[in-house]
């Protein structure tokens, strides 16, 4: 007798869903839906259920498998990765940020959840950033001037990557820098998985008088392509509780703060 793929029992159709994103890193509802011969409500939840377990990022209308190689995943699909922990990093961020500084955020996922938390009112408030999402929702803000470096869209990150070898870095005094990065370590310091990216980073780090890493716990002890900021030019870490204690505890022996949100 052959079975019908909607007389599998969840937990193998389950694995099955697993497979696939891993033979092709991401799937949708409906395409599933109609692989296996089930509702889309069920493939949801499947979904849901697998989200909790495995590195799948729920996307809208699918999912996404999360792999550990160096493959840099879209703007929107990271920025739903550690959505909650990125929250918490990003208004402690912001709560660094004193009216009529100059300040500067890379395209990192978590210098956005920085900028959705610049609720106070500024008199008089700079800041400068590579990355369209941070400018769209700063711009409007009372007190707020937006600066913008000029170059190539990449859709990946939606951030602008200078070409030229002039650099709006070059001409601004800039107070804080407050970056993501791919992985941190404490003899690599702060990676990133792209060229552009990480030239630009390492041009906003030399202008900055302080660097603000926001990281969460799945970037620390891990090291992605290239250095953009050494160690030793980081001022504070801000991360989650579920860092490592001993990773926590070795880096503040170097004399960095580190802030745990």
């Amino acid at each position: 007798m052959t079975i019908k793929r909607s007389d599998l029992f969840t937990h193998e159709r389950r694995q099955q869903i697993i497979n696939i994103l891993e033979e092709q890193q991401r799937a949708t509802v409906p395409e599933l839906s109609r692989r296996f011969d089930v509702s889309e409500v069920t493939i949801r939840k499947d979904l849901a259920w697998l989200a909790n377990l495995k590195p799948i990022v729920r996307t809208h209308g699918g999912a996404v498998l999360v792999s550990g190689n160096g493959n840099e995943l879209d703007f929107d699909t990271r920025e739903r990765l550690q959505h909650q922990e990125k929250a918490r990093i990003g208004a402690a961020g912001a709560n660094l940020v004193n009216d009529g500084e100059t300040i500067a955020l890379d395209s990192s996922t978590s210098a956005l959840y920085l900028a959705r938390a610049l609720r106070s009112t500024f008199k008089e408030l700079t800041v400068v950033t590579n990355n369209l999402r941070s400018a769209m929702e700063l711009c409007g803000k009372p007190g707020v001037s937006v600066i913008m470096s000029g170059g190539i869209v990449r859709w990946e990150a939606y951030s602008l990557i200078n070409t030229l070898e002039d650099s709006i870095f070059q001409h601004v005094h800039i107070k804080r820098a407050f970056v993501g990065a791919k992985g941190f370590s404490l003899d690599e310091g702060l990676t990133d998985v792209n060229r552009d990216e990480v030239l630009l980073k390492r041009t906003m780090v030399e202008a900055a008088k302080e660097v603000v890493a926001l990281i969460d716990h799945t970037k620390w002890d891990r090291i992605a392509l290239a250095t953009f900021c050494k160690t030793d030019r980081l001022k504070t870490i801000i991360t989650d509780a579920a860092t490592p204690k001993h990773l926590i505890a070795t880096v503040r022996d170097y004399g960095i703060e580190v802030v745990i949100v």
